[in-house]
C-alpha cells in the first residue's frame, strides 16, 4: 500500500494524495475557531498514528460550527450537536461519512448537504445494498462496515478510493467495559473487531478513520482505550470564552436585559460548571416563560442544572453561615480567613490543596467546612454516593463528577466519613473498585493545576483510618483537629449560638453556670437547647428561662461511648500538622518527651480495648 499525503481545510481533514510520502501537517492549516480537541484529533490523525479515536466527555453538548457563507449583521456563528460537526468539520471534505448507534442502525450523514447525502448513499448502496434492507444489529453491522472498509483497501485505482470516516454514536453500548468472561460472545468479537482495525498499518495509510462516541470513558472497554493504537480525547466542559460567545450569539435577536439580569460577559463569569446546552436552557426560561432570570433565580436553577449534570451524584449547599459564627476553634478559624482572603485576591498559589478536619463526633466538622465555603463565597458541593453494582459504573460516575468540578471551580468540595467514602489502595474483594476509585481521587487532589479551584474538605471522626497518601502534603495539607468545648466561656457562647440558630429567644441570665465536660460536644449542647425549647412551647412561652435550661441539662444523659471518644481525641491531636491548633493541655503532652510515642502508645492501647 503506498503512503500518502495529508492536507487540512477549513472544511476537515481533506483527502490524501497517494503520490507522495506521509506528511505531518501543521496546526496553523486548521481552522483558528476549531476546538482544542478537535484539533488534538486533527494531529493525531496527520500524524499517521492511529485511524481510531474514542471521544468522551460532554458529548451531548452544542458545538460552535461557524458557517462558510456570511450571514450578514447576525456574524457567521451557529451550533450543532457533536455528530454534527463531525460531518460537516472534522470530515467535511470526505467522501463518505457513516454513524451508526443501536436504536437508528446505520445511515449516512452529510451534516445537512443534501448533495453530498445523494452521492454517499449512491455508494453505499452499490457497496451495502438497499438501505432498507440494513439492519440495525451490531454483530451484522460491523461485519458490512469490515467489507466496506476491505473493498476500499482492495481498490486497484486509488483515484477511485473513497475516504470513509465511521462514527459510532453510544460506543459504550457496542464495546462495554467488563472482564473477558463477563462479555458475550457478539461483544468479544467486536471488541476484536475495533483492535484489528486500530491496528491495521494498511488502515492507516489512506483515508479511513473510526470515531466513537461515549458519555463515560470508563464505560468503553478497557483493552480498546488503553491501546497503544487507540487515540483517547476527551471533550471538556465550555471555559469562559466559549460561555459568553454563546450568550451573545443567543441573544443575537432579542434584547439580552430582557431575558437576565446580567450582562454576557457575568453570564458566562457565573455560569462555570454548566454546559451550553444548560445555558441554553436557562436563557429560555427569560425567554419563553417571560421571567427574567435574577441573581435568586440563576443560583437556583445553576443548582438545579450542574445536579442534573452529574446525575445527581454531587448536592450543591448553600452554605448559610460564616465562620463568625463558629464558636472556639479560635486557632483553626484564623488559618481559615487567612487562606479565605488570599483565595479572594486571587492569590491562589499560596492556596492549601485542601484540608483534614478531624476529631471526636459531634464537634462540628461539616458546619466548619461550610462556613469556611460562606466566607469565600463560592460553591460548595457535596458527594454523594457514586458507587454502584454494576461493572465499570462507579469509576465512570466518579469520573463524570470530576469532570464538573474541574470546570465549576473555585469550588470547595465536602467529603463526609472520608475513611469510608475514599477507599484505599486495597482491593478488599471487590474487583479492584476501592482502589481505582482512590487512585482517581488522588490523582485529582494532587493536580497543582487546580490549586485553589478546588479545594478538598476531608472529614473523618476517624482520621488514621485514611490512606497517607491522601493526608500528606499536596493534598490535604492542613490537617485540623476539633475539640469539644474547652471552657464554661465556650459552652455559654454556644449556648447562645446555638439558640439563635434554632430561631430560640433567650432570656436575659437565662444560662446557667456550666462547666466543661471533657466529651460534652456541640450537638449535645443542641440537643439541650431543643430540649429547653421544647418544654418552653409547651409551657406555653416565647422565652427560654434558666429553669428550662437547667432541666434540660440535668435530664440530659451524655454518650456512654467514652473510650471511643477518648481514641477519636488522641487521633486528632496526632494528626495535626500545627501546634497552634492544639489546646494548651494537648499541646503541653506533644512537646512532652516522648509525649507522641505515649499518646500511639495510647491509640493503640484503646483499639485493641474497644476491639476486644
Amino acid at each position: 500500500m503506498p503512503a500518502t499525503t495529508t492536507t487540512a481545510t477549513s472544511e476537515g481533514l481533506a483527502g490524501k494524495s497517494p503520490a507522495a510520502p506521509t506528511s505531518r501537517a501543521t496546526t496553523g492549516a486548521l481552522p483558528d475557531w476549531y476546538p482544542p480537541w478537535a484539533r488534538s484529533l486533527a494531529e493525531l490523525y496527520f500524524s499517521g498514528t492511529t485511524c481510531l479515536f474514542v471521544v468522551y466527555g460532554n458529548v451531548h453538548d452544542l458545538i460552535r460550527c461557524p458557517s462558510p457563507i456570511p450571514l450578514g449583521a447576525d456574524g457567521v456563528d451557529s451550533y450543532c450537536n457533536l455528530s454534527e460537526f463531525l460531518a460537516a468539520q472534522v470530515f467535511g471534505s470526505w467522501d463518505v461519512v457513516v454513524q451508526y448507534d443501536l436504536a437508528r442502525g446505520l445511515r449516512a450523514s452529510a451534516g445537512g448537504d443534501g448533495q453530498r447525502l445523494q452521492g454517499m448513499m449512491q455508494y453505499l448502496s452499490s457497496r451495502l445494498g438497499d438501505p432498507t434492507t440494513w439492519v440495525r444489529d451490531p454483530d451484522t453491522v460491523l461485519l458490512a462496515l469490515e467489507r466496506l472498509v476491505e473493498r476500499t483497501l482492495l481498490e486497484d485505482d486509488p483515484s477511485r478510493r473513497k475516504s470513509l470516516g465511521i462514527v459510532f454514536d453510544y460506543a459504550q453500548y457496542v464495546v462495554p467495559a467488563g472482564d473477558l468472561g463477563s462479555l458475550a460472545r457478539g461483544q468479544g468479537t467486536n471488541l476484536v473487531r475495533f483492535l484489528s482495525w486500530a491496528q491495521n498499518p494498511y488502515i492507516k495509510r489512506v483515508n479511513i478513520a473510526f470515531c466513537l462516541i461515549a458519555d463515560r470513558l470508563a464505560e468503553v472497554n478497557d483493552r480498546l482505550v488503553q491501546s497503544p493504537h487507540v487515540a483517547v480525547i476527551e471533550i471538556p466542559l465550555p471555559d469562559r470564552d466559549e460561555r459568553e460567545r454563546y450568550c451573545v450569539w443567543s441573544a443575537r435577536s432579542d434584547d439580552f436585559a430582557k431575558l437576565t439580569d446580567f450582562t454576557p460577559g457575568q453570564l458566562a463569569e457565573l455560569s462555570n460548571g454548566l454546559s451550553l446546552t444548560s445555558l441554553s436552557v436557562l436563557l429560555s426560561q427569560g425567554k419563553n416563560n417571560g421571567t427574567r432570570v435574577d441573581q435568586a433565580r440563576f443560583k437556583k436553577l445553576k443548582k438545579t442544572m450542574i445536579e442534573r449534570q452529574c446525575q445527581g451524584l454531587v448536592e450543591f449547599v448553600e452554605p448559610r453561615h460564616t465562620l463568625d459564627l463558629v464558636v472556639g476553634q479560635e486557632a483553626a478559624k484564623d488559618r481559615l480567613k487567612q487562606d479565605a482572603e488570599l483565595i479572594l485576591k486571587g492569590q491562589l498559589d499560596a492556596a492549601p490543596m485542601g484540608y483534614l478536619l478531624c476529631g471526636p463526633v459531634g464537634t462540628g466538622k461539616s458546619f466548619l467546612a461550610e462556613c469556611y465555603a460562606g466566607s469565600i463565597g463560592i460553591p460548595c458541593v457535596k458527594l454523594r454516593n457514586f458507587r454502584s453494582k454494576y461493572v465499570g459504573e462507579t469509576e465512570a460516575n466518579l469520573e463524570q463528577v470530576l469532570g464538573v468540578l474541574r470546570s465549576l471551580g473555585p469550588v470547595v468540595v465536602l467529603i463526609d466519613e472520608a475513611d469510608a467514602t475514599l477507599g484505599t489502595r486495597e482491593a478488599d474483594g471487590d474487583s479492584g473498585i476501592s482502589s481505582r476509585v482512590f487512585a482517581m481521587i488522588a490523582s485529582q487532589m494532587g493536580d497543582t493545576r487546580y490549586r485553589g479551584q478546588i479545594i478538598w474538605m476531608l472529614m473523618t471522626s476517624r482520621p488514621e483510618l485514611l490512606p497517607v497518601d491522601l493526608k500528606r502534603q499536596g493534598r490535604a495539607e492542613v490537617h485540623i483537629p476539633l475539640f469539644y468545648p474547652q471552657n464554661e466561656v465556650e459552652v455559654r457562647e454556644m449556648f447562645r449560638v446555638l439558640a439563635k440558630k434554632n430561631k430560640v429567644t433567650l432570656a436575659d441570665e437565662a444560662l446557667p453556670s456550666i462547666k466543661p465536660d471533657r466529651f460534652l460536644s456541640g450537638s449535645d449542647i443542641e440537643s439541650i437547647v431543643l430540649a429547653a425549647k421544647r418544654q418552653m412551647l409547651t409551657s406555653g412561652r416565647q422565652e427560654l428561662t434558666r429553669d428550662d435550661i437547667e432541666s434540660a441539662f440535668h435530664e440530659f444523659i451524655p454518650s456512654a461511648q467514652g473510650l471511643e471518644k477518648e481514641m477519636q481525641e488522641l487521633a486528632a491531636v496526632l494528626e495535626c500538622t500545627q501546634l497552634v491548633f492544639l489546646p494548651q493541655m494537648w499541646r503541653e503532652k506533644v512537646l512532652a518527651p516522648e509525649g507522641r510515642s505515649q499518646m500511639q502508645e495510647r491509640l493503640m492501647a484503646l483499639k485493641s480495648l474497644l476491639k476486644d
